[in-house]
């Protein structure tokens, strides 16, 4: 009987958690596509003004549950300086994080248990692209690459949002995935999807959620974490 109340709470109170990174140059709207990620997800989230989003500086963390999957996503910030710490744990003292009410949290006080090895723990990647900026794809084409090279990301798929669509003058998709094309080889035999977003709007948004979702769930080479419903 133990074993069967045991079962059935584990099939109705736990969830499949993955950890997902957002990344990105930093004003390419990755802590609104956060925000409108957390809004259309979680039924009761009071998401903070989009107006009064500002830089990361170190890391924001949400949660977002899509059936049974737990999707915790870590918005890393996207400045030069910061890039290097994709591949990396944070520092002991390093402000990784915000707390609701603003501020950054020291990792003493961070809400994980330990500090993640961001490469090597996540289950998936979102890549954000600013497609109004023309005169910094180049640059984020290189962080891209060098981000997609890592052998820690081996196997783990990637979802491009050329973010901003909403803006009449944005490069198109098809003119991201030229700029990109040489990568194509670095990508892999890995699921990757370019898709059209607005994260001030919306648009976008689930659909990308959502085909994250299945990737993650049916890759067998980076299963997922249990946790207990909260």
């Amino acid at each position: 009987m133990y074993t069967l109340l045991s079962g059935l709470y584990k099939y109705m109170f736990q969830k499949d958690e993955y950890c997902i990174l957002i990344l990105g140059l930093d004003n390419a709207g990755k802590t609104t596509f956060l925000e409108q990620s957390k809004t259309r997800f979680n039924k009761n989230y009071k998401g903070m003004s989009l107006s009064k989003i500002t830089t990361t500086v170190g890391l924001n963390i949400g949660t977002v549950d899509v059936g049974k999957a737990r999707l915790m996503f870590w918005d890393l910030g996207g400045q030069e300086e910061l890039q290097s710490l994709w591949d990396k744990a944070p520092r002991k003292g390093l402000p990784v994080g915000s707390w609701p009410w603003g501020g950054q949290v020291p990792v003493a006080q961070h809400p994980l248990s330990a500090p993640p090895q961001y490469y090597a723990e996540c289950h998936g990647v979102i890549y954000v692209i600013d497609s109004t900026d023309e005169e910094r794809l180049s640059e984020t084409k290189r962080a891209f690459e060098k981000m997609v090279t890592s052998e820690a990301l081996d196997g783990v798929p990637i979802l491009v949002l050329a973010n901003k669509q909403d803006v009449e003058t944005c490069l198109s998709i098809p003119d991201i995935k030229t700029a990109f094309s040489d990568c194509t080889s670095k990508i892999g035999r890995r699921d990757c999807l370019t898709q059209a977003c607005s994260a001030l709007t919306g648009k976008g948004v689930r659909e990308g959620i959502e085909w994250m979702v299945k990737c993650v769930v049916r890759n067998v080479h980076r299963p997922p974490r249990q946790r207990d419903i909260t």
